[in-house]
């Protein structure tokens, strides 16, 4: 019997039990949860991971993509950078490798590591077909299923599986003339080249009673992939992406129903002014179902620094209700990511995320110890409170002031320490 079974049934498994733990909430929260589909915990019979709960109520959580490519095949710099991305505190795992031995990849990765991990099993798919073939078009729908369910038997927890992208999305996309920055998604432009080049419709979403089976089968939770999500700001909410996010949402109720876990993943590219809005459409639309929002990436025009853009729009998306943030990392746009800039996606996403769980979730204990902490001098408190203990502790060892009460910014006209010494005023 599988998770959402269980709770169905009234049951609390281990893996509830660790999550309500971890959120300082109860059993029958997170029971609830499950049950009304706010909550996932994706699990896999094949592997034990450590349990993370993704929804309503929860701490937003963050998720790492790493992968080889067709230019940069190194699998053991992909499992570095697993590796990394956990010792960094990112919640799960996406490996979407396009180049390589898939299955060995993927094994390589998931003994790597303790989180969830997920996968796109389009892109072997598709990139199969053109390694047999010379095309991806050629892509058969049963080479398209068989790839779900062998990722599915590695242990892959959850899946991006683009459902949503059919006929009538296609008709959305030409009536309004197409886009000024393209098809940024790598899912949604092969799933849209093997539509169009093959007349036919989309077999995730003519066939998605027979995926659910697959996914059910090997207990894998569904994500619903955002193929026609914006890749510039100025295609952000155009009628393409919602006419998306309507046939996932109501495939989403379909899952459910039929004992799936179901995440909605949501767009990419967003102007500031448009984000509350998206988040609670796709909230509304999906009966409050977890949200998964990629970046988002409010500017165009800062490549170098756009895991800063994201974080700027991934706190505010958080803040809104989305439940589950997709790194971005330094490289995004530009190369592969390296472990380096695997790290700093994951550490800049983190503040993201706390940032809008400050707003969501009114948390703000860490804060306030860190305020009393920087008023007290308490140096040791503060790395212990701090997101990334290594890189202040650093700082302060390279830059160290001859009074180690304060910082050499300040040094003795340290206001704290003044105040300290003569007024006093704590609380």
């Amino acid at each position: 019997m599988g998770i959402l079974e269980e709770a169905r049934a009234g049951r609390i498994t281990e893996e509830m039990e660790t999550v309500c733990r971890e959120e300082g909430v109860s059993p029958e929260f997170v029971r609830r949860g499950l049950v009304s589909g706010r909550i996932v915990i994706p699990v896999s019979p094949y592997r034990k991971t450590m349990p993370v709960g993704i929804g309503k109520g929860l701490r937003t959580k963050i998720n790492a993509s790493i992968g080889t490519s067709s230019d940069i095949v190194d699998v053991e710099m992909e499992v570095a950078k697993a590796r990394e991305a956990e010792a960094a505190g990112a919640d799960t795992l996406m490996e979407l490798s396009t180049g390589g031995d898939f299955a060995e990849i993927r094994r390589r990765v998931i003994e790597a590591t303790s989180l969830s991990v997920g996968s796109v099993p389009l892109y072997q798919a598709f990139i199969e077909a053109i390694r047999k073939h010379g095309a991806g078009v050629e892509m058969t729908e049963d080479d398209l299923f068989r790839a779900t369910e062998q990722q599915a038997r590695l242990g892959t927890n959850f899946m991006a599986i683009h459902t949503g992208i059919n006929r009538l999305c296609l008709d959305r996309l030409h009536g309004q003339g197409g886009r000024f920055g393209g098809i940024c998604s790598r899912g949604g432009a092969f799933m849209i080249a093997w539509m169009i080049h093959n007349n036919k419709e989309n077999p995730l979403f003519k066939d998605f009673d027979y995926l659910v089976e697959i996914l059910k089968e090997h207990e894998v939770t569904l994500s619903m992939g955002n193929g026609l999500r914006a890749g510039a700001i100025c295609d952000s909410t155009d009628r393409a992406q919602i006419q998306e996010l309507i046939i996932n949402s109501e495939l989403a109720d379909r899952a459910s129903r039929a004992g799936l876990q179901v995440i909605v993943e949501g767009p990419g590219h967003i102007p500031v002014d448009e984000i509350e809005a998206n988040v609670r459409i796709m909230k509304r639309m999906s009966e409050e179902r977890p949200f998964y929002m990629l970046g988002p990436l409010v500017t165009d025009i800062a490549p170098g620094y756009d895991h800063i853009v994201a974080a700027v729009g991934a706190s505010l998306s958080s803040a809104y209700g989305a439940d589950f943030i997709c790194y971005v990392t330094p490289a995004e746009h530009l190369a592969l990511p390296n472990v380096e800039d695997v790290r700093q996606g994951v550490i800049t996403a983190r503040i993201a995320a706390h940032i809008g769980d400050m707003i969501k979730n009114n948390d703000r204990g860490a804060d306030l110890e860190m305020g009393r902490a920087r008023r007290d001098m308490n140096w040791d408190r503060q790395f212990d409170l701090a997101l990334d203990p290594d890189a202040a502790r650093v700082i302060r060892q390279k830059r160290a002031p001859a009074n180690s009460r304060v910082c050499t910014m300040c040094g003795d006209y340290c206001a704290l320490k003044i105040i300290d010494e003569n007024v006093g005023l704590k609380r």
